[in-house]
């Protein structure tokens, strides 16, 4: 069944929008400019996923073909939607902060993805002997059944999207609640690659966790600016 893929997918597309239009609504900021801060983080996202494949497609990163080819990834999908909603804001002089309404939503669509890619039987894991392993027929070797790395990530995000419900409820970590959110995910993504058939790159460690050692100081610091920067205003 082919066809669930991009429905489930879509459906994650629209329950995210959905939940962002009603988590924005209270904001100060003119429709057009909601529109040009979800738009920003919609494109960020899609190019954000698809270039580390694109700059490595054979054909280079401005072949037609390296974009609609398949693969995707998670970790740049949230760094580039987060610059993506800083330039859109940037562009069109938005001094609100705008990352906390993105936090619940953006976690709630990348769990009903994560179905979408288990439905497909891709981003499996590694082999495994523990009773909920299951044999994919995607996989290399179709009879060894293996983590169900699709459906802990949906789990991770979904709880995720709990805890950040009621983290904005009772106002805490208030303004950087997305940072917290992408930290949190790159950590849980660097220590589940060990479970992932990905190859090594440098170090005994894969690309992806190198790039989460390069992002988590990254957002790290940015939290850190963010932070003295709303005690600056506070004490104005």
């Amino acid at each position: 069944m082919t066809w669930l893929y991009p429905v489930i997918m879509l459906a994650a597309i629209v329950c995210t929008s959905l939940l962002l239009r009603r988590s924005q609504s209270q904001l100060p900021l003119t429709r057009q400019q909601k529109f040009a801060v979800g738009l920003g983080a919609f494109c960020g996202a899609m190019i954000g996923a698809k270039l580390p494949f694109a700059i490595a497609h054979a054909e280079g990163v401005w072949a037609l073909t390296s974009w609609i080819s398949h693969g995707k990834t998670i970790i740049c999908g949230l760094v580039g939607g987060y610059f993506g909603v800083e330039l859109a804001k940037w562009m069109t002089d938005v001094k609100v902060k705008t990352g906390d309404s993105f936090a619940v939503p953006v976690a709630v669509g990348i769990a009903i993805g994560r179905l979408a890619c288990f439905q497909a039987g891709c981003c499996y894991g590694t082999p495994t002997d523990l009773p909920w392993g299951i044999q994919f027929p995607t996989a290399p070797v179709p009879i060894l059944p293996r983590h169900p790395t699709q459906i802990y990530e949906f789990s991770f995000h979904l709880i995720a999207a709990i805890v950040l419900y009621v983290l904005h409820s009772y106002r805490l970590f208030r303004g950087q609640l997305m940072k917290l959110y992408i930290i949190s995910y790159l950590g849980y993504r660097f220590l589940t690659e060990w479970i992932r058939p990905e190859p090594i790159w440098y170090g005994s460690l894969t690309a992806y966790q190198w790039a989460c050692l390069v992002l988590i100081p990254l957002f790290m610091l940015l939290w850190m600016h963010d932070a003295q920067q709303q005690r600056s205003v506070s004490e104005i």
